[in-house]
């Protein structure tokens, strides 16, 4: 029953939460703290003060850690599907609704207009990772680390997962 319970605590505010994971934040205190008890406002205060203070989306380190404290690994794993579920069912519903109607013309069109978007974001964050690199660890660097890694996966066909390994490994290393 408690995992049923988890699953609901985390399932009906990521439906409910239209905005991401601080829009949910109100609607898992409200589950967590009012429906089920499982958590004071206090303790739902400093869970929620520690996941803020760590990296990644709130919402599943929220969780993660409740799901975890209430049922354990399984309980911890019903409480992150619970909480990516509905935005993964719709996501793929939407990517199979796009790709049955990929040769229409509106499609085609919708693609015409949201690619270029998206290439100009890309091309943003990367210029906006270049000038950090840059300041952390000097331009020769930055720019011997890209070449390389250019290189690898251009030439050499090295997998980008492998590169960006690689490239942690340096950092964490020599740099």
């Amino acid at each position: 029953m408690i995992y049923a319970e988890i699953f609901l605590a985390f399932f009906i505010p990521s439906i409910l939460g239209y905005g991401g994971g601080p829009a949910s934040i109100p609607l898992i205190e409200n589950q967590v703290v009012a429906t089920y008890s499982w958590m004071t406002t206090a303790e739902f205060s400093d869970t929620l003060a520690i996941a803020n203070a760590l990296p990644g989306p709130i919402a599943t380190k929220l969780a993660g850690y409740i799901g975890y404290e209430q049922g354990g690994i399984l309980g911890a794993f019903i409480a992150l599907l619970a909480t990516v579920g509905p935005s993964l069912i719709l996501m793929l519903l939407l990517l199979s609704l796009l790709y049955r109607n990929r040769n229409s013309p509106r499609v085609k069109r919708l693609s015409s207009f949201v690619l270029p978007a998206i290439a100009v974001l890309m091309a943003d964050l990367t210029f906006d990772f270049f000038a950090t690199s840059i300041a952390g660890i000097n331009w020769i660097p930055t720019i011997v680390i890209a070449v390389i890694s250019y290189f690898a996966m251009e030439r050499f066909k090295v997998h980008p997962a492998m590169v960006i390994g690689a490239g942690l490994l340096i950092g964490g290393l020599f740099l």
